[in-house]
């Protein structure tokens, strides 16, 4: 079997994994321990986030005719793909996170719906909040001034009650 024909199901998993993805970073993972690794691999698990280590030659044949063509360049080194479908800015904010106590980690660049960062633009785009939190900041500020209506409301009425029993 010729070397192409045992690399293409490597290219087509990689297509696939990043089919349909909001969003895909790349990082450079040298220099973490296997303890790091793992304590990586679970925290990105567990928020739904796929990471794989690959090739980068094989990460370009499957990044080629696709939004995330523009990686390319940063693909120089180790490198390890940290896939989310669902939710654009989770995995650059786990890997932001984990940066913070594992100084090896590196993240080189990303694509988030559509648009190529750079480490500095991903490092904006992992200070986002999540979906979740976004939503409840929303919903809290929308009952905020129902709240606060419903507090005077009450407040008026307290006070009008307490004057009609000062005039018996």
């Amino acid at each position: 079997m010729a070397k192409v024909e045992l690399k293409k199901p490597i290219v087509d998993e990689i297509a696939a994994c990043v089919k349909d993805a909001q969003s895909v970073v790349v990082v450079d993972y040298r220099g973490l321990t296997v303890e790091q690794d793992t304590k990586l691999r679970k925290n990105l698990r567990e928020a739904g986030i796929t990471y794989k280590v690959y090739k980068n030659t094989l990460m370009n044949f499957a990044f080629k005719g696709t939004e995330f063509e523009g990686l390319a360049p940063y693909l120089e080194g180790p490198s390890a793909v940290a896939v989310s479908k669902d939710d654009a800015t989770a995995p650059a904010r786990i890997l932001s996170e984990f940066a913070k106590t594992a100084d090896k980690l590196e993240i080189k660049a990303g694509v988030v719906e559509g648009t190529v960062f750079d480490a500095a633009g991903m490092a904006a785009i992992a200070s986002i909040p999540s979906r979740e939190v976004l939503i409840s900041k929303l919903l809290g500020s929308l009952q905020s001034p129902i709240t606060n209506f419903a507090r005077v409301m009450n407040q008026l009425a307290e006070k009008r009650g307490g004057g009609a029993e000062a005039a018996e």
